[in-house]
């Protein structure tokens, strides 16, 4: 079975209730020549007012985070049952910022994955190297402790649902692009370990995104490669006409 594409828009910390409505409004009249899932994740304020702008259309609603605790004293944390009753049915977990601003270890966004697959959330799990891992040739070493501590006791049917987000983390916000030859060759490096933790059916069926500086004009080279499925967007997905076009890029 082909992989559906998979077209996400990380909205990080930027607009308004009103200037998110706005926005998801415009996300859901785009062109959708692929057919692809198409998902936009706002900031948690805006959460119930996107679902309500999203209604009727198949757009997917996404939280930025959770946190592993289901209810208690945790002062500004949003639980993964409070995010789906916001109207979110996928969340990502284990970004780049998360991890290297806020601490999120490989343990702390396990017991993430865990909550939120309790609560049927889907999960995009973000991994990914540094420039200073990269240049040192350790990008495998990386990716490989991320995904075994990272999905660590979950089965493969808890996973069934799971989208993992190559990311890495020299190209987010510098302009900065692997090339799509170096993308696919870590794409299909990381369905190998996949493969490997589970089973080469389970990997196959795994949709992996790029994300790092996606824009308009790169997009149709990404996703011309075989292993890549899909694409996490930040800056560009701010802008409706460059959200459009990488959601109709052109195969």
């Amino acid at each position: 079975m082909p992989r559906k594409p998979f077209i996400a828009g990380n909205w990080k910390m930027h607009n308004t209730i009103e200037q998110t409505k706005t926005l998801a409004a415009a996300v859901k009249a785009a062109a959708n020549p692929n057919n692809a899932e198409v998902m936009i994740a706002p900031v948690f304020t805006a959460l119930s007012a996107a679902a309500q702008a999203l209604k009727g259309s198949d757009i997917i609603l996404s939280a930025q985070d959770c946190f592993f605790e289901e209810k208690g004293a945790f002062t500004s944390q949003i639980s993964a049952g409070q995010v789906k009753d916001a109207g979110c049915t996928h969340v990502i977990l284990g970004h780049s910022e998360r991890r290297a601003l806020f601490g999120d270890s490989d343990e702390i966004i396990n017991k993430k994955i865990k909550a939120a697959v309790k609560q049927g959330l889907k999960v995009v799990f973000c991994i990914g190297e540094t420039l200073a891992e990269r240049e040192e040739n350790r990008t495998m070493t990386v990716l490989t402790r991320q995904i075994e501590a990272g999905l660590d006791g979950l089965s493969k049917e808890d996973l069934k649902d799971l989208i993992v987000a190559y990311e890495p983390v020299w190209a987010i916000g510098t302009g900065k692009t692997a090339t799509p030859a170096m993308a696919q060759e870590t794409h299909c490096q990381i369905r190998a370990l996949l493969s490997a933790k589970f089973t080469a059916p389970f990997a196959g069926a795994v949709r992996i995104l790029y994300g790092g500086s996606v824009k308009a004009d790169n997009v149709d080279a990404l996703m011309a490669q075989a292993d890549i499925d899909g694409v996490l967007v930040g800056g560009q997905s701010l802008e409706a006409q460059n959200f459009a076009r990488i959601i109709g890029y052109q195969k």
